[in-house]
């Protein structure tokens, strides 16, 4: 009965990420810049976003929050992560992000993770005043995320992750609530062959509300000020469904080479293509690069982001018991950008 609860609830989870598929694949370049939120498909964390996120198959541990939630569910214990991006670097928007994830009963792992950008002190312009001169304002993104993941055999991994949106830009604000769910499959003699596939950013519209939308006014012929309100149109989020597989290359005890591809629909962007590779020296260190694809990123005249395509990162980590498998590490990425000079990544993380 356990073994085909296991099986059951994750085709359940299977169900649930192909619903949508439809709405998810509906999407075309031509919806470019139609969707908010666009701060949901930054990578915040340095180790998966060394390789372009293209781990979506084999990711473990707390930064399956991003790449796929269904790789939370590896924790064995406890991992704590801080990670600070310097995003397009030369533009002084910063990115700190904090996460958390606990191993629960025999095979589930909560998570919490915080990712806060900020964008550093814009000066405050009216019309009567447009060159400034009347203090800043900094806005704040903020994104919340709640996950629960289980491993419901030996193979098969599966998560949601619940994610809480809030957009402050001086007066005026928006709140949202977005779903992620993924799964993982493992399978081959050494456990060497892996699938995945996640579906992200799904949710009700968003719209930005506050008194920044409204002006005071005088009537002609009249002594007092009327208050006129704006309503600001609804925006949707930038719904994903990335599919993956990897293969790992174990070479002993001392070697493991991985080759990982990924598929990326977006609805409102073009669609991606993310081969990456990632060599590992016995725990210690682990190298890795990637390159994202998308029509006409090849070209300064057709490319739609400033990213270019390649990225590298590196990790360098120290064993504290290697019998619980607990250690700590340090993770940096780089992502090629154009314009500005790139967008760095580091982290610091503690397994216990």
């Amino acid at each position: 009965m356990n073994k085909i609860f296991k099986y059951f609830a994750a085709i359940l989870l299977a169900g649930i990420l192909v619903m949508p598929f439809n709405r998810v694949t509906a999407g075309n370049k031509d919806r470019t810049g139609q969707a908010g939120a666009s701060e949901l498909l930054i990578n915040p964390w340095a180790r998966s976003s060394g390789w372009g996120g293209v781990n979506v198959a084999g990711i473990k541990g707390l930064e399956g929050l991003f790449t796929n939630v269904a790789g939370t569910a590896h924790t064995k214990g406890t991992e704590l992560i801080f990670s600070h991006t310097q995003w397009l670097k030369g533009s002084e928007i910063d990115i700190n992000t904090f996460g958390l994830t606990q191993k629960v009963g025999q095979s589930g792992v909560i998570g919490l993770g915080i990712m806060a950008m900020r964008f550093g002190d814009i000066p405050i312009t009216t019309e009567d005043l447009p060159d400034g001169g009347i203090g800043n304002f900094s806005p704040n993104y903020m994104n919340i995320n709640i996950s629960y993941s289980k491993a419901f055999s030996n193979s098969i991994y599966g998560g949601i992750n619940i994610k809480i949106i809030s957009e402050v830009i001086s007066d005026v604000s928006a709140q949202g609530i977005a779903l992620d769910a993924g799964i993982q499959y493992i399978t081959g003699p050494r456990d060497n062959v892996k699938f995945g596939i996640t579906l992200r950013n799904v949710g009700p519209t968003m719209r930005f509300n506050g008194d920044g939308l409204s002006i005071r006014s005088l009537l002609p012929g009249q002594e007092s000020y009327f208050t006129l309100e704006q309503r600001s149109a609804d925006f949707e989020l930038p719904t994903q469904l990335a599919i993956g597989a990897a293969y790992d290359f174990k070479m002993g005890e001392m070697h493991r080479l991985t080759l990982a591809g990924n598929f990326i629909s977006n609805s409102f962007t073009k669609d991606q293509f993310i081969f990456g590779a990632e060599y590992e020296l016995k725990s210690y260190l682990m190298l890795r690069g990637g390159y994202a694809y998308e029509e006409g990123i090849t070209s300064n005249t057709e490319r739609t982001t400033a990213m270019t395509g390649p990225s590298a990162g590196f990790t360098v980590a120290l064993p504290l018991d290697k019998e619980k498998g607990s250690s700590i590490a340090i993770d940096y990425s780089y992502r090629a950008t154009d314009p500005f000079s790139g967008t760095h990544s580091i982290g610091a993380r503690i397994n216990l």
